[in-house]
């Protein structure tokens, strides 16, 4: 039995190209884009009702204070009295806070525009409130430049890099405790992060200001002796 055809003689019904299989592809992806944001929402609900009044007070601060990367712009301001390889790690950390900002608030929330969580539907605690913005949801901002900075100011300066990342780590966790995002915008935000920071830090070793490219450059060898 074949399939039937119209009258220019195309092969109709389930076999058709661009038809049946087309519409398994999108539904299959369809399903998967969904499980995963019932996992995203699963994980946000979870979070939100589970009971944490020792640290609300402290991750709505923290949150607090990395609006605007106040955080990041505190750090490299005390790094870039530090010394002259801390200071170029704090040029090259903001450089990659800039990057990334501009990636994800010019870019990526703008195409996406997922819709923020309903944190009174998910039952947030009030002790966790931290002004919802006005922004579309994915991916982080906050997440992305906390982790922007840390990456990049880790390469330069490895003794940075811990801290440095478990403080990222705490502002992206911070943003979904205090209701605001979705964990998935968190971890969105985690990889444009490191994104920004391979743009920034591929940018200071092509860079022409001798005190940023000196970073990557190997150790001059010693000149030889005249005469």
């Amino acid at each position: 039995m074949t399939d039937p055809t119209d009258t220019a003689g195309k092969t109709g019904g389930p076999l058709a190209p661009g038809t049946a299989r087309g519409r398994s592809r999108d539904g299959g992806l369809s399903a998967v884009l969904g499980d995963l944001r019932a996992v995203d929402g699963a994980l946000y609900a979870a979070v939100a009702a589970t009971p944490t009044p020792t640290l609300d007070r402290a991750l709505r601060r923290l949150s607090h204070a990395a609006d605007h990367s106040k955080l990041s712009l505190g750090i490299a301001a005390a790094l870039a009295s530090a010394g002259a390889r801390p200071r170029r790690a704090a040029v090259v950390g903001l450089g990659a806070v800039a990057v990334t900002s501009a990636a994800a608030n010019l870019l990526g929330k703008r195409l996406v525009r997922r819709a923020r969580p309903d944190r009174e539907g998910a039952r947030v605690t009030v002790d966790r409130y931290v002004p919802m913005p006005a922004s579309a949801s994915f991916p982080s901002g906050h997440t992305a430049c906390a982790v922007a900075f840390a990456t990049a100011v880790g390469v330069v300066l490895p003794v940075a890099a811990v801290p440095l990342g478990a403080l990222a780590g705490a502002v992206g966790y911070s943003r979904v405790h205090t209701g605001v995002h979705y964990p998935g915008d968190v971890a969105a935000g985690a990889v444009l992060g490191i994104a920004g920071a391979a743009a920034a830090l591929a940018a200071a070793a092509a860079s022409p200001v001798p005190g940023v490219r000196s970073v990557y450059a190997p150790p001059r060898a010693p000149a030889a002796p005249h005469g």
